[in-house]
């Protein structure tokens, strides 16, 4: 799993440098090629995305079945707050900080030059079974089901579906996206816009590292306030955590150091076993906030309105998206993309940015998911021990 991540950090960065050096000197029957490419890869990925959806999310909230009582929708109600709390105050940040940051890009059009976009020798379309929104309600509604069941003969078929999906991710979509987005680079060097894009990549990026930043220091002070420790010595314990997840970039594989420094931090053991592992699947405030800044930026820049309750909307949304994005390499942007699609109307070229931006920042996103982890695991242990005593 590390070398798939790592690798296709690297693949990405390779694609997008391809694609900016060999843009204006593509000939252009090859460029139809790659753009024939990418207009079948984006019909696949559509058809994909709410099968990915229902694959995913189905057997993530029906193995919360396996534990129940007050720790669990208590540690479900935080997990889900700070992913609302990271999306929410990344649109405030986001909303004060990116017009002025970005006002070149947004006050002048994107100026192309002379060569017009490479059109694809033929287009395929194939339809997918069913849209997003329906596929994220059914979802959750057998997801509760099968919760409620236990062990069953449906939630295995889910398991076994989601099995599928995670395979079909892994062996398919992420070894394609490369090609992908070297397709999607080509076709804007050639047509002149990619000079703005990449300036506003580095802006971007340097932005939501402090954020992340932020949200940790805030996570902490919450915590130690409930534990009355030092938030900071607090922090500072988890940091084998975070470190090994810039490394790993995952929250399953850095689940082992995040449970040995929470209970460093003082967490009970039971509240440490219980909480970490389902953190890790439920508790990605820091790929929120990543996705909802990137969002946030691409549609300044295009001119495109960004009012507050439809994005609290797809935030709400996003938070229960991202349930089905651990352990699959770039699986919180692929789960999320259809609902950026749907609610926010992204096209094909919009995705493919957001998908660049997100790999290239997704070992600090995880790095802040795990972190957080061990911030609600210490507000848990703080709070079941004042109802035990």
């Amino acid at each position: 799993m590390k070398k798939i991540t790592n690798n296709l950090l690297f693949r990405v960065i390779v694609a997008i440098v391809l694609g900016v050096g060999l843009g204006t000197i593509m000939p252009d029957w090859l460029g139809r090629f790659f753009a024939t490419f990418n207009g079948i890869f984006d019909q696949l990925l559509k058809f994909l995305i709410p099968l990915i959806i229902v694959g995913l999310i189905v057997p993530a909230i029906a193995k919360l079945g396996d534990a129940a009582g007050k720790l669990l929708l208590a540690t479900v109600g935080i997990a889900y707050g700070s992913t609302l709390f990271a999306g929410l105050s990344t649109y405030g940040i986001s909303m004060s900080v990116f017009p002025k940051l970005l006002e070149s890009q947004i006050n002048e059009p994107i100026k192309e030059s002379s060569s017009a976009a490479f059109e694809p020798y033929f287009s395929i379309e194939f339809l997918p079974f069913f849209d997003v929104m329906p596929a994220l309600v059914f979802a959750f509604l057998v997801g509760i089901g099968l919760a409620r069941l236990g062990t069953s003969t449906l939630g295995q078929v889910a398991e076994d579906f989601g099995n599928i999906i995670s395979f079909l991710i892994e062996k398919l979509i992420i070894p394609l996206l490369p090609l992908f987005i070297f397709g999607i680079f080509l076709d804007m060097t050639h047509a002149g816009k990619v000079t703005a894009i990449l300036h506003v990549f580095l802006k971007i990026i340097g932005v939501i590292f402090l954020m992340h930043i932020l949200l940790l220091v805030f996570q902490f002070i919450i915590a130690g306030a409930f534990a009355k420790k030092n938030p900071f010595k607090l922090l500072g314990t988890m940091m084998p955590a975070y470190f090994t997840a810039l490394g790993t970039q995952s929250s399953a594989a850095t689940i082992p150091v995040t449970l040995a420094q929470a209970k460093k931090a003082g967490v009970h053991d039971e509240i440490a076993d219980f909480s970490v592992p389902l953190c890790a699947t439920i508790h990605l405030a820091g790929s929120t906030l990543k996705i909802v800044a990137c969002v946030i930026a691409l549609m300044l820049m295009q001119g495109m309105s960004v009012e507050f309750v439809p994005m609290l909307g797809f935030i709400a949304m996003l938070g229960v998206t991202m349930i089905a994005a651990p352990g699959v390499p770039g699986g919180a942007i692929m789960a999320a993309i259809g609902i950026i699609s749907s609610m926010l109307g992204f096209d094909a070229e919009n995705q493919a940015l957001m998908i660049s931006l997100y790999i290239a920042m997704d070992s600090f996103g995880t790095a802040c998911n795990v972190t957080g982890d061990g911030a609600i695991a210490i507000v848990l242990s703080s709070i079941f021990k004042k109802v035990e005593e």
